[in-house]
């Protein structure tokens, strides 16, 4: 049928082309000679442009008809297939937009900077360093690091604990730089141990390593029980213990 259609259309351009031939013929002749055969040319004039445009009109009324309903609903499927590929085509494009967002979600990489802040709640303190970021950090994102971080803070290791660890959190995530801030708070001492350094009395923690204080009381001015309980290490469970002594031996 589109064969059809396309005989049907030359052959109109055809009857197109003769019968403009022939009127424009008629128009020169009537140009140059104005008063020769004047009434016959505009009879010839009018009949041939009649004859075209039922010519036209005919062929035109032909191709029309020959073209069936299946043709025409097989035309308004391939529309509607048409549409159908163009939607898919659309949702496959918004798909790869999707996905190509999602794969350019920074993660954290080797070469992060890795700024550590560490405050001190007892002290006021703000101690601020960067290192090398753990390996454990690696190829996560800000919600993977987050739950890495909230792992860390429910089960601390034991050196955090005895520094006073209290929590953890995440300042600042990108793929250059990410951020934690680390939380202690010193814990009170339990009680204090009274000893010697070079003849002079000391207060120690109760871990009976770190320096609490200094004094100015001499061991040999104490009562000979006395020294001889703070050679040993004499401990004090309370700081109001430990300043009614101080009170009692300063000089």
């Amino acid at each position: 049928m589109k064969l059809v259609k396309r005989i049907s259309l030359f052959m109109t351009l055809s009857v197109v082309m003769l019968g403009l031939g022939g009127w424009g013929a008629l128009k020169a002749e009537e140009f140059f000679y104005p008063h020769r055969y004047s009434h016959s040319i505009e009879q010839a004039g009018k009949t041939a442009e009649n004859s075209f445009r039922q010519s036209v009109t005919q062929l035109v009324d032909t191709a029309v008809s020959q073209v069936s309903p299946s043709e025409k609903s097989m035309g308004t499927d391939e529309t509607a297939e048409e549409q159908v590929i163009g939607m898919d085509s659309a949702a496959e494009a918004e798909d790869q937009v999707i996905e190509a967002a999602a794969a350019q979600e920074p993660v954290v990489t080797a070469d992060t900077r890795y700024l550590l802040e560490l405050v001190n709640l007892s002290e006021g303190t703000v101690k601020e360093s960067e290192e090398t970021i753990p390996v454990m950090y690696i190829g996560l994102n800000r919600e993977e690091l987050l739950e890495a971080l909230s792992a860390y803070e429910d089960n601390p290791p034991l050196t955090e604990l005895e520094q006073g660890f209290e929590s953890m959190e995440l300042t600042a995530f990108s793929k250059d730089r990410v951020a934690v801030c680390k939380y202690y708070r010193a814990q009170e001492p339990q009680g204090f141990y009274l000893m010697v350094a070079d003849h002079f009395i000391v207060v120690y923690e109760d871990d009976r390593s770190t320096l609490y204080m200094n004094t100015d009381i001499l061991l040999e001015r104490l009562p000979d029980a006395l020294q001889r309980e703070i050679m040993a290490g004499k401990f004090v469970g309370s700081e109001e213990e430990l300043y009614l002594f101080l009170e009692s031996y300063s000089s």
